[in-house]
């Protein structure tokens, strides 16, 4: 069972949101200006930003394809997390960065929906976090099915905002905003 988090602290977590990432996805302009806004409603309301990024062969640290988008910069004190694994949890200090500010509950979006935002959610439950899914904030590419049949991006970014409307865990919310609806009151 999944450990309960007394409180109501939000955090909101940036995941994978990098030059040689987002260069790749579908509609990537309106899903970072989307984040944007995201970032500076967190600010506004004191809510603490995570930032996520993902480090890998073709992402090494430093290069300018691991780089955050230029639209997108980390305030002065906000926790930069890497990570190796498609789960921001796994074998990462970000567990500790959230109980430094007693989060409960964790706002996400970024990149890709499929792999490392989904992951990253069903960490965030599985560890006892209330999760919202930032619906308009998060994306992927479009690819090809084992049978060979085409999932377009926008199904794949459908099917989890869908998920994560009627995913349960035991002691845990699982739901979906709008960035436009996005309040941490």
């Amino acid at each position: 069972m999944a450990r309960v988090r007394e409180g109501d602290q939000a955090v909101l977590m940036i995941v994978d949101v990098q030059v040689g990432v987002m260069s790749q996805l579908w509609e990537s302009p309106r899903i970072i200006e989307n984040l944007r806004e995201a970032v500076e409603k967190a600010r506004n309301a004191g809510i603490p930003v995570i930032w996520v990024q993902h480090e890998a062969e073709h992402l090494p640290a430093g290069s300018d394809p691991w780089k955050i988008v230029p639209e997108l910069v980390p305030g002065d004190g906000e926790a930069i997390i890497a990570k190796e694994y498609n789960s921001a949890f796994e074998e990462t200090p970000l567990e500790s960065e959230l109980e430094k500010v007693a989060a409960t509950r964790i706002v996400l979006g970024g990149a890709a929906s499929n792999w490392c935002i989904r992951a990253t959610a069903y960490g965030a439950l599985a560890r006892g976090y209330d999760l919202t899914l930032l619906a308009d904030a998060h994306t992927t590419h479009s690819m090809e099915a084992q049978t060979g049949e085409p999932i377009p991006a926008a199904h794949i970014i459908e099917e989890l905002n869908t998920v994560m409307e009627w995913l349960r865990y035991p002691g845990v919310t699982s739901g979906v905003s709008r960035t436009e609806d996005l309040s941490f009151d």
